[in-house]
């Protein structure tokens, strides 16, 4: 009893001003001039609650509780925050209610852009990439070399190759020099093989318009085979330090975040947003003009390290701050994912045939189509094809074949199944040569020809084990 006794003044008190706070919230709601947020009464209630002599209670957080309670039941109501009035902040001792931006709103809406490019680049500083092998030196044709290699690629599987490709062809004349199965040859392992192929175009190109060279602008470059907008921009940055704006995969999931971007990246309208969004951070002040190199590496880098598809590394992120996705906890969600389609599946009968010295029997793939233009073991669409085949060409009795595990393999449009069967002491039958694009090829010799990566992975993992699916997907 005479605790709440010694409870009613203070309860009493805190009525009253919630009583007081709520006449003047009603009459600055009539008034056309009020602006502003509002203060949260009963917040205010139990600060006077406090100031009357509760906070020297022993029980603090529960007493100002319970006071807020009783000014609550004293007023004839209980009050919640809603939820669709966003985050209390802290105003004049009390909570002020303000409205959380939209998902679309921009970063730079509040921030500026200017902070974008300093903050990547003072991160990039520190841990960027700094020591890949096309970075030293920096040619325009090591550049575009890697820009191609890299792209569906990860860097650690691109630098390997890189290597070794410019280690045989060192720069743009020798490339377009080169007969296009020794490029296919050294691009073997690396899928997506049109890339290869319209790199050895776009030389051959540059050295009948451009001198040999790759040329400094941005048009002509999209109009070599190979190079779109995103690709020129980044040689021409990373190469001559022009001032271009990219927008990889990479780029595009960082500003998807950073700005809240909905919508799938490939989608035109979205990818228009993104773009607009990449030229605006490329012409900030902020960036000088000895830095786009570092620049357009940084975007990549932090898209590839940080800011990654799945789990990203927020918290050590120098975006974070002003990231839209981050700040509404979104960054599991953006970008939106590419609406999910059922690839089809396909079997295919592959025939590994050697002849009595060992050597392999390969057959050139057609110059358009999968894996165009490079070497592989027979193949047909099915059994019954492949016996027909085996019969005419070659002197393998079709019911001998030693049958190997299935290999899966993925295509950018469908999923294919290889059964490979292998005979060995095989002879081609006279009216069958070179002229038919087969050919006996030594193992020592199999390097040097352009080999699909699962033909290749079969032939070196021996006839008993099967090699490992492919991770990435080709597209030719």
């Amino acid at each position: 009893m005479a605790d709440a006794a010694a409870a009613a003044g203070p309860v009493r008190l805190a009525a009253a001003v919630l009583a007081g706070l709520r006449g003047r919230d009603r009459r600055r709601r009539s008034a056309a001039a009020a602006t502003g947020p509002r203060r949260h009464p009963l917040r205010c209630a139990a600060a006077a609650a406090g100031a009357a002599g509760l906070v020297r209670h022993p029980g603090r957080r529960q007493s100002i509780a319970a006071a807020t309670g009783a000014a609550e039941h004293a007023a004839g109501r209980g009050q919640r925050r809603d939820p669709a009035r966003g985050r209390d902040r802290i105003r004049g001792g009390c909570r002020a209610v303000s409205r959380r931006p939209s998902t679309t709103e921009d970063a730079s809406s509040a921030t500026g852009e200017d902070g974008f490019a300093s903050r990547l680049l003072a991160w990039f500083d520190d841990h960027g990439r700094h020591d890949l092998p096309w970075q030293h030196p920096r040619t325009p044709y090591r550049v575009w070399l890697s820009e191609i290699m890299l792209q569906q690629t990860q860097v650690t599987t691109v630098i390997g190759y890189f290597q070794r490709f410019v280690d045989a062809l060192p720069d743009l004349p020798a490339l377009a020099a080169a007969p296009q199965e020794r490029v296919l040859a050294l691009w073997s392992g690396l899928g997506y093989y049109a890339r290869a192929r319209n790199l050895h175009a776009a030389a051959r190109a540059c050295v009948e318009q451009h001198g040999g060279a790759l040329p400094r602008d941005l048009d002509a470059l999209v109009a070599l085979p190979g190079i779109g907008r995103s690709t020129a921009a980044a040689i021409l940055s990373q190469a001559w330090g022009d001032r271009h704006a990219i927008l990889d995969g990479n780029v595009k999931r960082v500003l998807a975040r950073y700005h809240g971007v909905d919508g799938w990246p490939g989608a035109p309208k979205v990818e228009k947003r993104l773009w607009t969004h990449a030229e605006a951070h490329a012409a900030s002040p902020s960036l000088p003009d000895g830095r786009l190199p570092d620049y357009t590496q940084a975007q990549m880098d932090l898209g590839a390290t940080l800011c990654t598809r799945a789990n990203p590394t927020c918290l050590l992120c120098p975006l974070r701050g002003d990231c839209v996705a981050h700040r509404e906890g979104r960054s599991g969600e953006l970008p939106t994912p590419r609406p999910g389609k059922t690839l089809p599946r396909r079997e295919a009968q592959v025939l590994w045939l050697e002849d009595a010295d060992g050597r392999v029997l390969l057959q050139q793939r057609p110059p358009t189509g999968i894996w165009a233009s490079l070497w592989t073991l027979p193949q047909a669409d099915d059994e019954a094809q492949a016996r027909q085949w085996l019969q005419q060409a070659t002197t393998a009795a079709p019911e001998a074949g030693a049958a190997l595990p299935a290999i899966a393999h993925a295509f950018s449009h469908y999923r294919l199944t290889l059964h490979p069967r292998r005979w060995l002491g095989i002879a081609l039958r006279e009216r069958v040569g070179d002229n038919d694009g087969l050919r006996w090829v030594a193992r020592a010799q199999l390097g040097a020809l352009g080999i699909p990566a699962p033909i290749r992975k079969l032939l070196e993992s021996g006839p008993t084990s099967p090699p490992a699916p492919d991770a990435s997907p080709d597209t030719d």
